[in-house]
């Protein structure tokens, strides 16, 4: 593989279920002019169903993690992650109470330029791969605090439909100075 581009930004949108993840990504990245990497978890469990265990977890782990491996080395100047390992860190944790070392290792390897954390201030849609309509403060802390550890740099995301994509536009502009 050719080395990964200096130049190239990698954005993570992350945050908990129902924050408007996946509609933000694509407005980003067509924006942007951009490559996207989707969430794989909803693929794999229509695929494999919903009835999942640690081990379907870390297959979904392993699927994200090659995409944006993938994907970081064919995109232009800018790639947009819909999720990413911490997402998956984080799932394994709050559901099992426990995430494989090799997660945490290959985290730190993805570490992305930027981090757009989605606030919650969105209503919550329902959706049988949804589980937690009522701990998404919690987990909206859980992420922030993962990415304050992590010394990952990140801005928090509000506003609904258009207003939240000009946030993250203004957000990025700033960051990237254009």
């Amino acid at each position: 593989m050719e080395k990964e581009p200096d130049f190239m930004k990698r954005i993570v949108i992350t945050g908990p279920e129902s924050t408007g993840k996946t509609a933000l990504t694509k407005a980003l990245a067509n924006y942007f002019n951009g490559e996207m990497v989707p969430e794989l978890a909803r693929e794999y469990l229509n695929t494999h169903g919903l009835d999942y265990t640690v081990k379907d977890v870390e297959s979904i782990a392993k699927l994200q993690f090659e995409a944006i491996q993938q994907a970081r080395y064919t995109s232009n100047d800018w790639l947009f992650c819909d999720t990413d390992l911490l997402v998956i860190k984080i799932w394994m944790e709050y559901k099992y109470g426990d995430c494989p070392l090799w997660i945490d290792a290959a985290l730190a390897k993805q570490a992305p330029t930027f981090s757009l954390l989605c606030d919650i201030d969105l209503p919550w849609e329902e959706d049988p791969m949804r589980e937690h309509p009522n701990e998404r403060k919690t987990l909206f802390h859980l992420y922030e605090t993962y990415l304050i550890r992590m010394n990952r740099p990140y801005a928090v995301v509000s506003g609904s439909g258009q207003d939240r994509v000009d946030a993250a536009i203004g957000i990025l502009k700033k960051e990237f100075k254009g």
